[in-house]
């Protein structure tokens, strides 16, 4: 459960720390690369400690489309549009990963829609809608386009749900190590595309001390750290467990942007999570009486 909680606790803090090397110092797309590309050179590092798996030739496309939604798309649309939205706003729209899964889990697998879990889709998005066209009342770090910004975090938060939709048969087939490594590899091909052109117009010389802490801190802990957490959290916990810590990144992210001065907090943000949570408990939350309908 602590591993669970130190994962939910880098997501929480990674909103704002994220944000403040963009788009001053690191372009989105280029710090997706950094990312990614530190990500290869550590998994791949850590594999040589853990088994010793081949990957079926037939593996490798759903390896591939798994990165595309969820290194890919996933990431890009993260930062792009956390450099337009504010920490507080996505950190919200996030919470509805758990939402989309059930609803592409209904699309793609046919897993049954109960009432409740239909009721539960309809607020989480109706909930979404709200904190993103609430972005006509915010200023965004880039111009006034917090509202592209918090539709591309929903992107986002909607390509992460699709992503662990369609893993699902690669982690339970390959150890995390050898799953990881070529996924981020994956990725990584990807990614190059958009991000060269930003890491090279990088002025390091220009990066003060506190930014490099940032960035080192969204590569390392961010990035690698909160996939052992979560890992071993996994395996010591049920799923379910597991994701109820997801709500607490809102509320870590929103008391760090607070306290930072990044970001405030208002009406419409406290009754638009409030809502979200509401729809997503409806879809988690198991009940025997309800799921007979």
């Amino acid at each position: 459960m602590l591993a669970a909680f130190v994962a939910a606790l880098i997501y929480g803090l990674n909103f704002t720390i994220a944000k403040a090397a963009m788009p001053a110092y690191v372009q989105p797309y280029g710090f997706i690369l950094l990312r990614v590309s530190f990500g290869v050179i550590f998994f791949w590092s850590v594999s040589f400690f853990g088994p010793k798996e081949k990957i079926d030739r037939k593996d490798f496309p759903r390896i591939g489309l798994a990165a595309l939604f969820g290194v890919a798309i996933n990431m890009l649309a993260f930062f792009k549009g956390l450099s337009y939205s504010t920490p507080i706003s996505a950190s919200i729209i996030m919470v509805t990963s758990p939402v989309m899964v059930m609803l592409f889990s209904w699309l793609l697998r046919g897993e049954k829609l109960t009432t409740r879990k239909i009721a539960g889709v309809f607020l989480g998005l109706i909930g979404t809608l709200l904190v993103i066209l609430q972005g006509k009342t915010e200023v965004g770090s880039v111009g006034n386009h917090v509202v592209f910004g918090n539709f591309l975090i929903f992107v986002n938060a909607s390509s992460y749900a699709l992503y662990l939709v369609i893993v699902r048969k690669l982690t339970q087939k390959y150890h995390p190590f050898t799953f990881i490594k070529w996924f981020y590899l994956a990725g990584l091909i990807l990614v190059l595309p958009f991000g060269i052109h930003e890491v090279l117009a990088m002025q390091l010389d220009k990066i003060p001390f506190a930014i490099w802490l940032n960035i080192g801190y969204v590569l390392f802990f961010a990035t690698c750290c909160t996939y052992l957490f979560n890992l071993f959290a996994v395996r010591t916990l049920s799923a379910t467990t597991v994701g109820v810590f997801i709500y607490l990144q809102p509320l870590v992210a929103g008391i760090h942007a607070v306290l930072a001065g990044s970001d405030t907090l208002n009406e419409m943000k406290i009754i638009s999570a409030a809502i979200i949570f509401s729809g997503v408990y409806l879809v988690t939350k198991p009940n025997k009486l309800l799921e007979s309908r």
